[in-house]
């Protein structure tokens, strides 16, 4: 990490929070896991458009902050993986339910927005 990089996440400490779960695909994979536990499989069904390979990144990633955890298990013959919140990361559930309502109330007043000038 270079000075300027410390100069940045102190002038702004937002980025250390986007720096952990920015990304294309980690704020979905937050979201999901909040109906509890998933599988690989369950992901890739959930999101079609990312690939495996970004999907395990991601996971890996988040795993490596802290934010999740991965729990392998014999399913038969073969070793699963789920994935889960881990205690940690509850401490990130206000940020998170404060940017989901941010970004509802965002998305109710552009769409009233465009309606607006539509009709104008």
């Amino acid at each position: 990490m270079t000075e300027h990089d410390v100069d940045k996440i102190a002038d702004c400490p937002v980025m250390l929070t986007i720096g952990v779960i920015g990304g294309k695909w980690k704020p979905r994979i937050l979201w999901l896991l909040r109906s509890g536990p998933m599988r690989f499989s369950d992901f890739t069904r959930a999101i079609p458009d990312a690939s495996e390979k970004m999907l395990a990144q991601h996971l890996r990633a988040l795993e490596g902050e802290r934010i999740i955890i991965r729990r392998q298990f014999l399913d038969g013959a073969v070793v699963g993986a789920e994935y889960s919140y881990s205690d940690y990361r509850r401490t990130l559930t206000p940020a998170l339910d404060a940017l989901s309502n941010w970004g509802l109330r965002h998305h109710t007043l552009s769409i009233g927005a465009e309606r607006r000038a539509a009709t104008d």
